[in-house]
């Protein structure tokens, strides 16, 4: 059967940009998790906290701003806020005049600028703590001077729905971040899927084809791989299709019934 697609224009990032979603994405997979969303919000006199992490070019920023314009066209649904874990990168000060240790040399932090070691991860957690009680300003990343603003969005919606790279990783530091989320979900892309779009990304910066591929081969696709195998067990996974539409492939609730209808068959 031939697939149907919602074409639209966005902001993503500062830039329009042409985005397209399948019916069967909408319908079965994003408009399921927002009423998710606004029930667990339903039950707490707080605000809730949901991640989509991913590895880089997965989709995962676009994800989350049609989820926030979804929700704000349904009244069924509970107004979501996306918000990007980018603003909490150190400051282009700090990443220009620090190194880290990796694999017995130092490396400047700005040369691996993207990497886990470059994000302030105390700073961010002190963020996700107060909005989950109160509500907070939160940090963007300007993408024209390419440097952290800080406090520069007022985050008041009841449901916050954070996106970056690391947010589920398995390894110290990063455990303080993802127990702060009410629910989570995590983007599976097959790394070679991944390579041209973030080549292409890097040009669009105004690197040269021979910079860009540099830049992936030292920083991109280890981040690609750490995050693809360290990240820890999400409530659901999406899996991003070659065609740029998902499927979702697991869902923590679902399984865990079927686990039990199966075992009841098997006694």
């Amino acid at each position: 059967m031939e697939k149907i697609w919602t074409n639209l224009q966005m902001n993503i990032n500062g830039l329009m940009q042409e985005v397209k979603f399948s019916k069967n994405a909408i319908e079965e997979i994003f408009n399921p998790f927002l009423r998710k969303l606004t029930e667990l919000q339903g039950l707490t006199d707080r605000k809730i906290v949901a991640f989509i992490a991913a590895p880089p070019a997965a989709g995962k920023t676009t994800i989350a701003q049609f989820l926030e314009k979804l929700s704000r066209e349904n009244i069924m649904f509970t107004n979501v806020r996306a918000l990007g874990m980018d603003g909490f990168h150190y400051d282009s000060e700090y990443l220009k005049s620090n190194k880290i240790l990796r694999d017995g040399q130092e490396i400047l932090m700005n040369d691996i600028k993207g990497a886990p070691e470059t994000f302030d991860v105390d700073a961010m957690q002190m963020k996700l703590r107060e909005v989950r009680q109160d509500g907070t300003n939160w940090n963007i990343y300007d993408r024209i001077i390419h440097d952290v603003v800080h406090d520069a969005l007022s985050v008041e919606d009841d449901i916050i729905l954070v996106e970056g790279n690391y947010l589920l990783l398995d390894e110290p530091r990063w455990t303080n971040i993802r127990v702060l989320a009410d629910y989570t979900v995590f983007i599976k892309a097959a790394p070679e899927l991944l390579t041209e779009r973030l080549i292409s990304r890097k040009m669009n910066t105004g690197l040269t084809r021979e910079q860009a591929e540099n830049f992936y081969r030292n920083s991109d696709s280890k981040n690609v791989e750490r995050v693809l195998k360290n990240s820890a067990l999400p409530n659901e996974t999406w899996q991003l299709q070659p065609d740029g539409d998902y499927l979702k492939i697991y869902d923590e609730e679902e399984d865990f019934d079927e686990m039990i209808f199966e075992n009841d068959a098997e006694s």
